[in-house]
């Protein structure tokens, strides 16, 4: 379990090299676009051959495809509940976050951050971790911490608080990697499966929620073919 809880440590950590580079050597929004892409590619190869793959071993399509609408559904409630109080705009690099609400904001990246880091610890189980899940953690949450501390910085907000913050998140994530590794045991039979489910739900909404708008905001129809390349690498990188 602490194995589990260190990678997910280190996924998250991308998260604050993030806001330290969007500080200290902002990059173009083009170049964040196009990493956030290719991050949702690996991440959807990760649920479909970490997790949906793995759950459908030990338990039918119907029970595993209920669980992954589950997920998905709990996943866009709670995103909606803290776009409702002021987390909506957290990863704008424009500096919108302004106008919301700090703690949302804060809730809103742990939110992000749960399914990933879940789905690390599983694969910690399993034996090793997925180098392509890790991968697409990595280019998720840097582009992540990079946008939303960019808004954060024109919002007015010093490093040091914006660096505070990512550390919750960093902990959280840890945390959650290691309560992955607890739960999602594919030897538990339907149980595991069931888990697994959810978890791949609530971390496709999170792709589609708030990596892909992102992305398709600059990169516009070069997006799909960014994201196939994602999940091209994502297909590689499993079977190493």
């Amino acid at each position: 379990m602490l194995e589990a809880f260190l990678w997910g440590a280190f996924g998250a950590s991308a998260l604050l090299v993030g806001a330290l580079v969007a500080y200290l050597a902002p990059l173009s929004r083009g170049l964040v676009a196009t990493i956030m892409a290719l991050g949702a590619g690996l991440l959807i190869g990760s649920v479909a051959f970490e997790l949906i793959d793995e759950a459908l071993k030990t338990a039918d399509v119907a029970l595993v495809g209920a669980f992954t609408l589950l997920g998905a559904a709990t996943f866009t409630l709670g995103d909606w509940l803290l776009e409702r109080r002021g987390g909506g705009d957290r990863k704008d690099s424009e500096g919108a976050q302004a106008d919301g609400s700090p703690l949302a904001i804060v809730f809103g990246s742990v939110l992000d951050g749960i399914p990933e880091s879940f789905v690390l610890g599983l694969t910690v189980l399993q034996g090793q971790v997925s180098v392509a899940l890790l991968v697409g953690i990595v280019l998720s949450n840097f582009p992540e911490g990079l946008s939303s501390s960019s808004g954060l910085r024109a919002a007015g907000w010093p490093l040091a608080r914006v660096a505070r913050m990512w550390l919750v998140v960093l902990l959280v994530s840890a945390v959650s990697a290691a309560a992955g590794y607890a739960l999602l045991d594919p030897a538990s039979g339907s149980g595991g499966a069931i888990a697994q489910g959810f978890a791949a739900g609530a971390l496709l909404a999170m792709v589609a929620d708030t990596m892909l708008p992102e992305s398709y905001e600059v990169e516009k129809v070069r997006t799909g073919s960014l994201v196939a390349v994602g999940l091209s690498i994502a297909l590689v990188l499993s079977a190493l």
